[in-house]
């Protein structure tokens, strides 16, 4: 591949995380490639990896899952090597939805979707990806996305975790999102390797919602339990 054809490649990346917020599906429909960061390390404390937000009739609330690491990995275990705690969460997590969101246009839809999954996914990691796989089907995102398992045994650490994956993918662009991940950008470094930094232009429009005023960085599920196919233009802008 020519270094001009490199350059256009916009890469992207992110932990699987559980149901997340809009600007993650918007960074992944604006890249040509996203990696799933399934074998990094899990983060310590509270994180959007086993949680998110929806809105219920008494205002938002937290979907968590209880996880449990490996004896002797904490701080130090991957993705991959995390497990459910327990399996009570599904019912209660189904349960909230449907209190939530029966009266939303397009509850049965999106229940559809997303029931299967939450009941009988066995694996943390491979659930948080399937239902973010859903999620870009339905959404019609078609941006090649490849797990960081499956494409390189060993790599860097922060800025050069990010070369090493844009070079496994023939990216020129690595496009990040604002939030921590900021971190972890050493634009130098980015460029003497050839790439190119560019940050998530993403607007958190507002859209029709349940239940009072509008809140916003709640979880997909939000969206697109109110809007449906419709989701994709209030997400992208356009």
């Amino acid at each position: 591949m020519t270094p001009s054809q490199k350059s256009s490649n916009i890469l992207s990346i992110h932990q699987p995380n559980y149901i997340p917020w809009l600007g993650y599906f918007y960074k992944i429909a604006k890249s040509d490639v996203f990696v799933y960061l399934d074998s990094v390390q899990y983060p310590r404390g509270q994180s959007f990896s086993a949680r998110n937000q929806v809105k219920t009739p008494n205002g938002t609330t937290w979907l968590t899952i209880p996880v449990t690491i490996p004896d002797g990995k904490k701080g130090k275990a991957s993705f991959l090597e995390v497990e459910f705690a327990t399996d009570k969460w599904r019912k209660k997590h189904l349960r909230t939805l449907q209190m939530s969101y029966a009266k939303a246009p397009f509850y049965d839809t999106i229940r559809e979707l997303v029931e299967p999954i939450i009941t009988d996914e066995t694996s943390f990691v491979e659930l948080n990806i399937s239902l973010i796989e859903s999620f870009c089907e339905f959404l019609e995102i078609d941006t090649k996305r490849i797990r960081l398992s499956n494409l390189l045994e060993g790599y860097g650490e922060k800025t050069q975790l990010i070369i090493d994956i844009c070079e496994a993918t023939k990216a020129g662009i690595y496009l990040s999102g604002t939030g921590g991940g900021k971190e972890y950008n050493n634009e130098e470094m980015l460029n003497k390797a050839g790439i190119e930094l560019q940050y998530s232009d993403f607007k958190h429009h507002k859209y029709k919602q349940l239940w009072g005023d509008f809140e916003s960085h709640l979880s997909i599920i939000d969206l697109l339990m109110n809007h449906g196919k419709e989701s994709r233009k209030i997400l992208l802008g356009n």
